[in-house]
């Protein structure tokens, strides 16, 4: 005889409840034991994997980057709206040895790039490069101003904030045919209010550094139309340039390249190029930064 046929309905009836009611209880008991230690609960959904403190791993917070604790200036060259204000930027301010204008439109390509958007867009792009490798960036404006920055206020920013080296981004309008880049050194003097002394060893060591790795990054050759030493090295030195006579700190213009040859045009005119050409400065300067602080675990003086 079957166990439905022994007992009366009502009896089978408590059994299958109180059969369910176990099982149940089971089920949630193991969901609790299992829970606690990290594995599936009651509704089998994995549930997501603790992360990994550092202090789990022995991994410190944050991995250290070459150029922590640097503090670099970028200078882009002229402003996109200092054609709207000929009148404030043709004043006259200090540029050490003399007075000259506050300062200038810039030069722009045949089709109408500008100077002042070139070397915004490329300044923008080290930028970012930079700051990936740890150092603080600085800049002496950021398209966020009417005019300028003057001459003598685009050096003040570099000395107030310390800087372990700044670069102003330019491009150049010589003739058609005339291509290639070049950096210009700060020239050593003590005249008017001017003192250069100290910089010109550091300065001449980045500008080094930038000819070699802006060569590398864009392909680009020193400037030839220029002459003299400066078609072999890339580098020439001037004392005409307030931003250069002014700095307290380790500064070079860097003239990517002319603006008024088609050919170099184009390439100025080309985002892919443009970083590139971020890329070289941004490797120029980290090989700066890193050989100067050899230099000073090594005891190395600055020469000049």
């Amino acid at each position: 005889m079957s166990l439905g046929r022994r007992l009366s309905t009502p009896a089978v009836i408590l059994v299958i409840v109180l059969s369910v009611v176990l099982a149940g209880l089971l089920v949630w008991r193991s969901a609790l034991d299992t829970d606690a230690d990290g594995a599936p609960g009651v509704s089998g959904t994995p549930s997501s994997a603790p992360s990994r403190e550092p202090e789990e791993t022995g991994e410190p917070d944050g991995a250290a980057r070459p150029l922590d604790g640097a503090v670099v200036v970028l200078d882009p060259g002229h402003n996109p709206d200092n054609r709207e204000h000929t009148r404030e930027i043709a004043r006259r301010v200090d540029a050490g040895t003399h007075r000259k204008e506050c300062d200038t439109t810039g030069t722009a390509t045949e089709s109408g790039y500008a100077e002042a958007s070139f070397t915004l867009d490329v300044a923008r792009r080290a930028r970012t490069i930079l700051e990936g490798l740890g150092a603080k960036v600085e800049f002496t404006h950021d398209g966020d101003r009417p005019y300028g920055p003057c001459v003598d206020e685009r050096a003040r920013i570099g000395n107030e904030a310390g800087a372990d080296a700044v670069v102003s981004v330019h491009a150049d309008g010589s003739g058609e045919g005339n291509r290639g880049f070049h950096v210009i050194l700060p020239a050593r003097m003590t005249e008017g209010s001017a003192d250069t002394r100290r910089i010109t060893g550091p300065s001449r060591r980045l500008g080094e550094h930038l000819v070699g790795a802006f060569a590398e990054a864009t392909g680009s050759g020193p400037a030839g139309y220029l002459g003299g030493p400066v078609a072999e090295t890339g580098l020439t030195v001037r004392d005409d340039l307030g931003g250069l006579n002014l700095s307290q700190v380790p500064k070079v213009f860097l003239e990517c390249g002319n603006m008024r040859d088609p050919r170099e045009a184009r390439r100025l005119s080309d985002p892919e190029w443009r970083q590139r050409a971020a890329r070289g400065i941004a490797e120029g300067v980290e090989a700066f930064l890193l050989g100067e602080r050899d230099g000073a675990r090594s005891g190395a003086g600055d020469g000049a």
